[in-house]
């Protein structure tokens, strides 16, 4: 008897102290998922549910570095947004719009695609799309994104918006900077003829700020994770 007591002993001591250091590591580990989510929070916009301007270009640059000339970088502009914003709905109106914009890129692009609003009425996407099928899925993003919108009052706002995209192939480079400051010049190019324009290597050349087209309103910033 006396022999089963001394096994016992140490074994309950290993069990208590195991336990002792499980209580705080446990609540250490919650700490850290909740700190994880308030961070995922904050790289979120909040009106659209997007990645903000870090998250995306983070997660961009992982598509356009992992899948080369696969990837696609597209730049989306919203057309005369701001007569949506001074209509009669107000700035409501213009909310709607944007957030139906962030769902109608977040389907296009599907579930492994990021999708960023960049500020205002601009929005980011970078995606796998392989060369063949490029023309026919920008010329449906296009499509997509002129729906009307129904917004709080049952009233159907007119849409339309402006695409560039730029690919790794075309360009020579996987560098989202490069890519996506064609992809912005290629947008502007095409701006309110309800087609996107797809960048050749001319595009990359327009003198940029911070990766955007020079004059260009959002040019501060690119990123802090670029």
């Amino acid at each position: 008897m006396a022999s089963t007591v001394r096994l016992q002993a140490p074994i309950g001591q290993r069990a208590l102290l195991i336990t002792s250091l499980a209580v705080p590591l446990t609540g250490w580990t919650l700490h850290a998922v909740s700190l994880h989510r308030k961070l995922a929070a904050a790289r979120r916009d909040p009106l659209t549910g997007l990645l903000g301007r870090d998250g995306y270009t983070a997660k961009a640059r992982q598509i356009t570095d992992r899948h080369g000339d696969s990837a696609l970088v597209v730049l989306v502009d919203l057309d005369h947004f701001k007569q949506i914003n001074d209509g009669p709905g107000g700035h409501a109106a213009g909310d709607r719009v944007l957030a139906a914009t962030a769902q109608r890129l977040t389907a296009w692009a599907g579930s492994r695609g990021a999708v960023g609003r960049l500020g205002g009425d601009e929005f980011a996407v970078a995606v796998r799309i392989g060369p063949a099928r490029r023309e026919l899925r920008l010329a449906q993003l296009t499509q997509l994104l002129a729906q009307p919108v129904s917004v709080d009052d049952g009233a159907l706002v007119d849409v339309a918006a402006s695409v560039g995209a730029a690919s790794p192939d075309i360009l020579g480079t996987t560098d989202l900077s490069v890519l996506q400051r064609a992809a912005d010049a290629a947008m502007y190019a095409g701006k309110h003829t309800g087609h996107a324009v797809l960048a050749g290597p001319q595009h990359a050349t327009v003198p940029s700020i911070n990766g955007r087209r020079a004059g260009r309103p959002g040019t501060n910033s690119l990123g802090r994770a670029a």
